[in-house]
């Protein structure tokens, strides 16, 4: 159960090397979405990100909570917060936090990353687990996302269905490679009317929780946000989605068909 509720947080997703370069997002940017299970709503989740300071630094600062509501959150209460503190100037993490609250289960860790003692490597110390070598230019699970979405989605209009992007990340005190196949384009549905998005089928373990390796499915706005729109997980117990709900603080208008 736990790790649906990970995979939900993880759905919802998305750095550039300054505040003014940016292109596809800034300070003040927040998306909401619902989790629905067939015709019940099983939970919310929400994705941020603001400009604040962190040992006298300029940070960006992007928190993911996703929570359970209604019946769901009657008899299983998750509260999941993943937090990220990401260097503008290098769009790498500074520090993370996974703060999980999944029916009894409970776990509060935080992270930092030293990018600069090691030339060929990352160090990372961790509240659990103690001091870890990994390769440079290692991202958490929230981190990867913000460069996936500022550095690799722009170039989608050059890519090949099948195509498969790699970005290394720290998650659970490990190596998590997140591997990302590009399928095409769709038109999806949301309460604001259509929207044009370039889909994507993370490569996923079989065996526990998915049936196949594309047991998930993301979709992005296919204009110059490249915001997520909608996420679908297909596993043993069934399918649910998480969808758009209500955004704010985009750097431009979502082209957005209306109905």
């Amino acid at each position: 159960m736990k790790r649906i509720f990970f995979i939900t947080g993880f759905a919802i997703l998305i750095s550039s090397a300054a505040w003014g370069q940016i292109t596809t997002y800034n300070a003040g940017e927040k998306v909401v979405y619902t989790i629905q299970y067939g015709i019940l709503t099983g939970g919310t989740a929400s994705l941020d990100i603001q400009r604040e300071t962190l040992n006298d630094k300029e940070i960006w600062h992007s928190r993911l909570l996703a929570k359970t509501t209604g019946m769901v959150d009657a008899l299983f209460r998750v509260v999941d917060i993943y937090e990220s503190y990401i260097d503008p100037s290098t769009e790498l993490p500074v520090m993370s936090i996974r703060n999980i609250h999944e029916g009894r289960y409970k776990k509060y860790n935080v992270v930092w990353f030293d990018h600069k003692t090691r030339a060929d490597s990352a160090i990372l110390t961790s509240d659990l687990t103690g001091v870890h070598i990994t390769p440079q230019g290692i991202h958490d699970i929230i981190s990867c996302f913000y460069y996936f979405r500022e550095n690799i989605l722009p170039n989608c209009s050059n890519m090949k269905k099948g195509d498969v992007t790699t970005i290394t990340t720290w998650f659970t005190d490990e190596l998590y490679p997140v591997r990302l196949k590009f399928i095409g384009t769709e038109e999806i549905k949301t309460r604001f009317g259509k929207i044009k998005c370039y889909k994507f089928n993370p490569v996923t373990e079989t065996g526990r929780l998915f049936k196949t390796e594309e047991g998930v499915s993301f979709w992005f706005s296919a204009d110059k946000n490249f915001l997520p729109v909608k996420v679908r997980f297909d596993i043993f117990v069934g399918a649910f989605t998480v969808e758009i709900v209500n955004y704010e603080g985009l750097v431009y208008p979502l082209e957005i068909k209306k109905k």
